[in-house]
């Protein structure tokens, strides 16, 4: 018997509504306060992949659905396209050029210290889908969850390929972030150490005091209209991304990746516009909602045994980061660079919305919005970014 017809759920609408419970599930218990510790050290989005891994190795749900094919096909441009809408890149802009440049340095530590890692240590690896795991862990370290799935698919990487890489991006990434954390102890004498020029934090700060970050309870109308444009604009990229043609030898450019492309673009396009007045309405927030959906029926098709393989590729994530560090120390140096910059320019690619306010907070608590602003940068650069590394891991490894 086909081991997917032989898990205990099979019908796709029963598959959909289980792995819909499931994250429901692990939002609920994220708020018991009880078990905040927990999720603060291991957050939801890692518990929304690993929780349906788990059920299917039990045999509760299968490993291939067409549950899964249609979260895949659907979600991923319905997200990105509700997550750009609702940028605002005029904030963005007004962080200031030194915000801005560290951001940029930390992006550019994770385009080049790919190929690095690769060649340090993912060659070595002995898997022919290494570089492709690689491509999408940049998609995460440029921008977050959100990025990592669009790489996944642009390259063309397997659901079990993307098990060690979930290992990597949060023993390393939140490794990093605990770093960061216990060095905000060392602000004044690291901000002595490169001269900083700490004024400019506090016209960053004058800038978040002007902006307006006013929510409104949804209505019916709204929640529609968010609805509609997300899968109008999802169904719309597919078919549009299927009409044009590969790209790269190997493919990094494929239909699904001008699915993406085309969804991200036009979300940042319809941003300029009063569009972008849904986001009070809570359109990120049912963007993310769809992201995290599709998280758990990716984890659902993984393949546990593949965790095993987490070691090698935890060395590999070591390495990588090391280059990141490595170039954001030596442009504080060069920029006078408060450390408050250093942390939230690295947190804003290697952690995203979920990290970088809370590293933000911790060494300035006022400041965490400047946090999330400059990870909703690193959503915007991280698709493009991202493919550029892609890319070069391609040449080396495809």
């Amino acid at each position: 018997m086909d081991p997917a017809e032989a898990a205990l759920i099979t019908e796709p609408t029963q598959v959909a509504a289980l792995l819909a419970a499931v994250l429901a599930g692990v939002f609920a218990l994220s708020r018991v306060a009880a078990l905040e510790k927990l999720f603060d050290v291991v957050p939801p989005v890692i518990w929304a992949y690993f929780v349906p891994m788990l059920l299917t190795t039990a045999g509760v749900t299968p490993a291939s659905n067409p549950a899964y094919d249609w979260f895949s096909y659907v979600l991923l441009p319905f997200a990105l396209f509700l997550l750009m809408i609702t940028i605002d890149l005029r904030a963005i802009f007004s962080l200031g050029p030194l915000a801005l440049a560290m951001m940029l340095v930390g992006t550019l530590g994770i385009v080049i210290g790919g190929p690095i890692a690769y060649l340090a240590v993912g060659q070595f690896i002995g898997d022919p889908e290494t570089w492709k795991g690689m491509a999408a862990l940049s998609g995460s370290w440029i921008g977050g969850t959100a990025n990592m799935l669009a790489l996944k698919e642009s390259v063309g990487l397997s659901d079990a390929g993307l098990a060690p890489i979930i290992v990597v991006d949060t023993v390393v990434g939140y490794g990093w972030m605990a770093v960061l954390l216990f060095l905000s102890g060392y602000q004044a004498r690291f901000d002595r150490w490169v001269g900083a020029d700490t004024a400019a934090i506090d016209r960053v700060n004058a800038t978040l005091q002007a902006m307006d970050t006013s929510r409104r309870p949804s209505t019916t109308a709204t929640v529609a209209m968010i609805v509609g444009l997300g899968f109008g604009a999802a169904v719309l990229s597919r078919v549009l991304g299927g009409l044009l043609p590969t790209l790269g030898d190997p493919t990094i450019i494929s239909g699904g990746t001008w699915a993406v492309l085309l969804a991200v673009t036009a979300g940042l396009a319809l941003s300029f516009t009063p569009m972008r007045q849904l986001e009070p309405d809570g359109a990120s927030r049912i963007g993310f909602a769809a992201l995290y959906l599709l998280l758990t029926s990716i984890g659902a098709t993984a393949d546990l045994a593949a965790v095993l393989q987490a070691p090698s590729y935890l060395l590999m994530g070591v390495v990588w980061l090391a280059v990141h560090i490595s170039l954001l120390f030596l442009a504080a140096k060069l920029l006078k660079a408060p450390l408050f910059f250093v942390a939230t320019g690295s947190m804003a690619n290697v952690g995203g919305a979920a990290s970088a306010p809370i590293v933000a907070g911790v060494y300035l608590p006022a400041m965490a919005p400047v946090g999330l602003l400059m990870a909703v940068a690193g959503y915007v650069l991280g698709i493009y970014a991202a493919l550029g590394c892609a890319w070069m891991l391609g040449q080396l490894g495809g």
